[in-house]
C-alpha cells in the first residue's frame, strides 16, 4: 500500500520512532477499529487514531449532543447541540484527516448487535460510561479473540487496561457481576480526566496494531488527578469466569 507525499510527511514524526517505520504505518493503515461510544474518551482516541493513520475507525453511539457533554467532549461543539453524536464525529474526524475512512453508526450497542456492528474490526476500544455495556464488548472479544482496550473515568480519577483474548484476564475477571440492578445517576467528571485516560488507550491500540511486545497487558494502571499518580495493580484471571475461564491462560 503505497502513500501520499502528504501522508508521508503527515506521519513522518512517528515513522522515525523505531521499530516503526514505514511498516508500521502500513499496519496502521490497514487496521480497522472499532471505537465504543463517541463522548468523553471516544472523542480523544478518535481524534488521535485518525491522526496517527489508522486507515478505517468503525464509531459507535446512539446519543445526541447536548450541554452537559461539552466540558469532556471535545469533537462536538456548541453547533452540534441536538445533533448525533455519531454524524457530529463523522463531520469533524473526515475533515481531520481525509486519508481516514470513519464508519459512523448510529446503534445503541446491545447483546443482540454487538457481534455484528463489530464485524471485521481488529481492535475494540472502549469508551462507553456503563458497566452493563462494556461488559457485552468484553464477551465478544473473548468470543472473536479480538483485543479489547478498556477505560474508565470518574471525578478527577481513571484506569486503563489492555485485555488480550487468550492471554489476560478479561473484564470480567476484573469487575465480576455483583448482580446487582441498582441504577446510578451520570458520573461526575473533571473535562481532562478523559483525556488522559483516552490518550493512553490510543497508546495502546496503536501498540497492539504495530505488534509491540510490551502492551498494558494483565495490568490494570490507575490514575488519581487529585494527588497526580499512577499505581499499577497485577491482574490475574479468575478460574470461575463465566466470560474467559474456558482459555487458559499461564501467570
Amino acid at each position: 500500500m503505497e502513500f501520499t507525499d502528504e501522508e508521508l510527511s503527515r506521519y513522518d514524526r512517528q515513522m522515525s520512532i523505531p521499530g516503526f517505520g514505514l511498516q508500521g504505518q502500513r499496519k496502521l493503515k490497514n487496521a480497522k477499529v472499532f471505537i465504543a461510544g463517541i463522548g468523553g474518551l471516544g472523542s480523544i482516541s478518535s481524534y488521535y487514531l485518525a491522526a496517527a493513520g489508522v486507515g478505517h475507525l468503525k464509531i459507535v453511539d446512539k446519543d445526541k449532543v447536548d450541554y452537559s457533554n461539552l466540558n469532556r467532549q471535545i469533537i462536538h461543539w456548541v453547533g452540534n447541540i441536538g445533533d448525533y453524536k455519531s454524524d457530529s464525529a463523522y463531520t469533524k474526524l473526515t475533515k481531520f484527516n481525509p486519508d481516514c475512512n470513519i464508519e459512523a453508526v448510529r446503534e445503541e450497542i446491545r447483546e443482540d448487535n454487538c457481534e455484528s456492528l463489530i464485524g471485521d474490526c481488529s481492535v475494540i476500544v472502549d469508551a462507553m460510561d456503563n458497566m452493563p455495556a462494556r461488559k457485552i464488548l468484553n464477551a465478544v472479544s473473548v468470543e472473536k479473540s479480538i483485543p479489547y482496550i478498556y477505560g474508565g473515568v470518574h471525578q478527577l480519577d481513571g484506569m486503563v487496561s489492555t485485555f488480550l483474548p487468550g492471554k489476560t484476564p478479561c473484564l470480567e475477571c476484573v469487575f465480576p457481576d455483583t448482580g446487582s440492578t441498582t441504577s446510578t445517576p451520570p458520573p461526575s467528571i473533571l473535562g481532562p480526566v478523559p483525556g488522559v485516560v483516552a490518550s493512553i488507550q490510543s497508546i495502546e491500540t496503536i501498540k497492539v496494531i504495530l505488534g509491540f511486545e510490551t502492551p498494558l497487558a494483565g495490568r490494570l494502571l490507575c490514575f488519581c488527578g487529585i494527588d497526580m499518580t499512577f499505581r499499577e495493580f497485577k491482574i490475574k484471571q479468575d478460574p470461575e469466569c463465566p466470560v474467559c475461564s474456558k482459555l487458559k491462560i499461564e501467570d
